[in-house]
This record gives structure tokens, C-alpha cells and sequence, in this order.
């Protein structure tokens, strides 16, 4: 039996407007990699803070509806939203409410045993700039294989310059960080070309660097590998959760065939580039691969 994947990190209600209308996605980095994984048959479970509100029944039921386990923290804030406002390219800006700013994670029994049975445990859009959060995160995962996105998003980043300690210390110890040209912005006001190599001597066994219509890099090893964006059909219709579609993908290779010479890598990057630009066919961060295209129905669940 394929042992599971844990994800931690945010869980939320994604409340989308782009000048017409409002609608609303069960979201958040960390639960649509979860999501992404179940997808594509690698069991995951999700560790996330949730609300005991409409918001977090919404949540509960979509994760149960995708096969993903959810180990939740309660909130006495309820449940995380954003408020997402759409250019006319699908490129997202986010306001969040109080839950999503002060959301924590607890570390103890349940969640505990779930990352030490885990064969990976990926990190996505967490509280890297809370010191004592940080620190519970690195001793429960001490022993464990660790994958990093760091998502940093500015309406939910208390100090940058916390943020980047917590993030270092951790990515400094991972099997893959997966950083975006946004994410190398916001955190070291440089390049991403110019974080990559400095990712990579931190100790970071392998770097996913992706960099949106520039397609995306793998650093492992001392070889690089690159891919431009997939030529899929159809037009490109919201760009929010192209990355988790990217990472999730990612983390499914490392977690069932893991890649051991150039060949493998370049593989997983080509696989990896498919479902970011199948998932921004469609409105929504729900992974989709190429083959949703043909079959707008296969595996779809309304959220």
C-alpha cells in the first residue's frame, strides 16, 4: 500500500471577483495540493486550521469528497477566506480576512503520528515568520522527508524578514522547495535566477523554480532542467493554482517513482508543466490534467 503524503499548511474559502460577479472556491495552497495529490492517486492528508462555521463545513465536505484526510485545528476566529480580484490576464490580488492572518497549526497527537507514518511531508503558504510555530513544525518533522513551497502572500506576511529565517532553516534540510518569480520577489526583493543557486548551497536537495508564462527550472545535483510552458488547447482562463497544480504534481513523482539521473527529472518537470496549464483551463484551483480537456466531466467535482 502507497504510504501517505501529509500536507500542512492553509485551508480557506476563495471568494473570487472580477468585476461582474462573486463566486466562491473551497481553496487554499496547502489544501489544493492535498486535493492534487488525491487526484493523482497518491493518498494525502491535509493539516490545516478550519472553522466550525458554514465555511469549514464547506471545506470538510470537499476535502471528503476528494478522498483527502483532514486533521484539523479549530479556530475560534472560524474559517479563512480570501477575497481574490481577477485582471484581465486570470492574475489574482488577494485581501484576507482575520482567520487566514492569525492562523496556526497545532502539533500534537493525531497530527504528530500522521507525519511520522508519512513518506513525504510537504509544506505550503505557512506561518514561516511565527518563530514558536516554525520551531513546532521543525521538531515534528524532524525525522521526516520534507518538501517546501513557501507561498508567501503579502496580505498574510507578518515580518519578511522573519519569514525568510523560518523558511531557510527548514529549506535548508528539504528534498525539493518549489519557489516563484513572486515569491523570490516578495521575500528578497532579487530574481528568482539569483535565489536558485543560493537555495541550492543553503542545502535544498532539489530547487522547483517556476516562473509563470517562462515556464519552470529543476535544480538537482549540480544538472538543471527546463520546460517552457505546455502547448495545450484552449485559452487560459484563471492562472490561481497553477503553481499547487505544479508543486502537487511534483510531489506525486517523488512519492512514487522517484527520479534518479537527467531523464527522470526532465520527465517530472514535463508532467509538472501539463497540469499547471490544464488547471488554468479551467476557473478554480482543482488540479486538472491535459486529458480534462478532451473530457470536460472526467473526475469533476462542482465546489
Amino acid at each position: 500500500m502507497m504510504r501517505r503524503v501529509v500536507v500542512v499548511g492553509d485551508a480557506l474559502i476563495d471568494e473570487l471577483r472580477d468585476g461582474s460577479n462573486v463566486r466562491e472556491f473551497v481553496g487554499g495552497a496547502a489544501l489544493n495540493v492535498a486535493v492534487g495529490l488525491a487526484r493523482l492517486g497518491v493518498p494525502a492528508t491535509l493539516l490545516a486550521m478550519v472553522g466550525d462555521d458554514d465555511a469549514g463545513g464547506r471545506i470538510r465536505a470537499y476535502l471528503a469528497d476528494h478522498g483527502v484526510d483532514l486533521i484539523a485545528t479549530p479556530s475560534t476566529r472560524g474559517s479563512a477566506r480570501a477575497v481574490s480580484i481577477r485582471n484581465a490576464g486570470g492574475e489574482p490580488t488577494y485581501e484576507f480576512n482575520d482567520a487566514a492572518w492569525e492562523r496556526r497549526i497545532r502539533f500534537e497527537g493525531v497530527a504528530r503520528a500522521a507525519i511520522s507514518d508519512a513518506a513525504l511531508v510537504a509544506v505550503s503558504c505557512f506561518r514561516f515568520d511565527d518563530a514558536e510555530q516554525t520551531a513546532e513544525l521543525a521538531d515534528a518533522t524532524a525525522e521526516s522527508t520534507l518538501a517546501i513551497d513557501p507561498n508567501p502572500r503579502l496580505g498574510m506576511l507578518h515580518d519578511r524578514d522573519d519569514f525568510r529565517v523560518g523558511f531557510e532553516a527548514l529549506a535548508a534540510r528539504a528534498a525539493l522547495v518549489k519557489v516563484g518569480e513572486d515569491d523570490a520577489e516578495l521575500l528578497y526583493g532579487e530574481p528568482l535566477d539569483t535565489l536558485r543557486p543560493r537555495l541550492v548551497d543553503l542545502g535544498a536537495t532539489a530547487v522547483l523554480s517556476t516562473y509563470g508564462a517562462g515556464g519552470a527550472a529543476i535544480d538537482v545535483g549540480g544538472v538543471s532542467v527546463t520546460s517552457g510552458i505546455s502547448d495545450l488547447p484552449g485559452r487560459i482562463v484563471d492562472t490561481m493554482g497553477a503553481g499547487d497544480a505544479a508543486f502537487a504534481s511534483t510531489l506525486a513523482s517523488l512519492a512514487t517513482q522517484p527520479p534518479h539521473d537527467r531523464d527522470g527529472w526532465a520527465t517530472v518537470l514535463t508532467r509538472a508543466m501539463d497540469a499547471a496549464a490544464a488547471t488554468c483551463r479551467f476557473e478554480g484551483a482543482l488540479l486538472r490534467l491535459p486529458s480534462a480537456l478532451s473530457d470536460a466531466d472526467l473526475g469533476r467535482i462542482d465546489t
